[in-house]
Formats: C-alpha cells, structure tokens, sequence
C-alpha cells in the first residue's frame, strides 16, 4: 500500500481499518519493520503494530504475531553494515510489545515467553551491527532495542531467580563483547535501565550482584598488546559502570540493594579510573 494509506491509518487514531483482512496488513507492516525507510518503521509500522497490540486487537492471535517477530531476530543475523539489521532490531521491539501485553492481561502460558526470552538474549548476544543513527536511514539501535527487550521480559511473571540472573549475565555478556566503534548511542544507559529493571523485582541478591560486577570490572581495566587500542576492549564494560551507578545513585524508585550497591560501583570505577584519581603532589 501507499504512505498515503498508512498515514491515513495513522490521522485516524491507528483504528485498524476494515477495507483489508487484518493478517494481510499485519504482513505488510511486518515487512515495513524491515524499511530502510525510517518514516515506513518508525512513523507507520512500529507504533502502528504496538498500538493494535496494546488495545487487545492481536489478543488471540498474539502467540503468532510474537512468533513472527522472533523470526524476524535472525534474518540477515551475523551481517553489520547491512539493512537487514532493520529487521532484527524492530522486530525486537514489537516482540518486547508482545511481552508487554500478556505481562499486563496474562495472555500467554510460561513457556511461550520462556521461548521468547531465549529467542531475544540468543540473538542480542550474537547481533554485530551496532550502529545507532544511520545518515539517512534513521535508528538501527538494535543492541537499544535489545536493552529495552531485556526489561520488558525482567517484569514477566513468569522469570523468576534463575531467569533474572541469566538476564543480568545476557546484560554483561553484550557489554563486554569487542565491538569495531564503541556503543555511543544510549546503548550503554538501555543498558544499564534493563538491569534496574531486573533488580527492582527484588529477586536478585547481592551475593549474585557481587561476581557480576566484578566480572565487569575486570574487563572495564583490562590491558591488551601494546600495539591494540585497549579502548576497543574497556570501553563499552566503563560506559556502562558509569551509567549504572549514574541510574543506581539518582533514579527516583531507588532499588533494595541501593547503598551497597553503590559502594560496589564506587569501588569498581575508582579502580577503572585509578590513573586519574592521583593526589595531586
């Protein structure tokens, strides 16, 4: 269809029109996720597609719709530079939508989003295309839009202990991942959001906490050869140290593990950031 329609779709307050089956112009707006078009993604498809799913309108059909977006992970998956990433990246989010909705009206038995939270941390851990803003082809974001996936699937019902630590270690195993340029769009703040997420279910206690961050700061002060920028490697682990405490320190619905949490980020950058911490002679 053309723009015109979709922006038609749009001006009409997102009512799901009734000219076209609904699963002919769940397709369409499917393969627009995929859009080197920002305006065909992030004007008609994504809040379209989220729009229907959060008024009920997928209710019955929303184990397929989420099936669909879980495919959509893979296609192109291991390219970097291409357009496939569109895909991956929005299909990551109207999958965080799918999530969002039975978190909110239990739609879903336990296994589907068990299926979908390993669908969603297998491909984040694996995506190489990093990039943010693309010069005329918008947002790609896709390791953002896992970050917020992340969060969606840490306030399911449904993961408990074990499914909220092995989001913490999916947080980490992303971060500490060598990437070509450093995470320089928000990526390390998504981040650092999915993990407040994950700890304001109070469910994770500092004895796990503890070895994760450590495992965080090793990395963050890592030394590699002497011929290889050690910034490739410490980068994105220290953006992220940074934002978390940033978010632990000031955020407005301070977590349980608040003040000793603090104390263990404190500890992990003043030893990431020893060399500028010398008392002046």
């Amino acid at each position: 269809m053309s723009t015109a329609y979709w922006q038609q779709v749009r001006s009409a307050e997102m009512k799901v029109p009734t000219d076209r089956p609904l699963a002919d112009l769940t397709a369409e707006l499917t393969t627009m996720l995929g859009s080197p078009d920002p305006v065909d993604r992030d004007e008609f498809a994504y809040p379209i597609l989220a729009t229907w799913i959060a008024e009920g309108v997928y209710d019955d059909l929303l184990a397929g719709l989420g099936d669909g977006m879980a495919a959509g992970l893979t296609q192109g998956l291991g390219e970097s530079g291409t357009d496939s990433v569109f895909r991956r990246s929005f299909s990551a989010l109207v999958l965080a939508e799918c999530i969002g909705r039975d978190n909110a009206e239990s739609r879903l038995p336990p296994v589907k989003i068990m299926e979908w939270g390993d669908r969603v941390t297998g491909w984040l851990v694996r995506e190489r295309d990093v990039r943010g803003f693309v010069p005329g082809k918008g947002w790609a974001h896709a390791i953002a839009h896992g970050a917020d996936a992340l969060g969606v699937l840490a306030q399911s019902v449904h993961f408990g202990l074990t499914e909220l630590t092995v989001l913490l270690d999916v947080v980490a195993d992303r971060v500490l991942l060598e990437t070509a340029a450093p995470l320089s769009s928000g990526e390390p703040d998504r981040l650092a959001l999915a993990t407040m997420t994950i700890l304001r279910r109070r469910l994770v206690p500092l004895r796990i906490i503890e070895p994760w961050l450590a495992r965080l700061t090793a990395a963050a002060t890592a030394t590699g050869a002497p011929d290889t920028d050690p910034y490739r490697v410490t980068g994105n682990p220290e953006a992220f140290l940074r934002a978390l405490h940033i978010q632990v320190a000031l955020a407005p619905e301070p977590i349980d593990v608040r003040a000793d949490l603090l104390l263990e980020l404190v500890s992990a950058l003043r030893t990431t950031n020893a060399a500028y911490l010398i008392a002046p002679t």
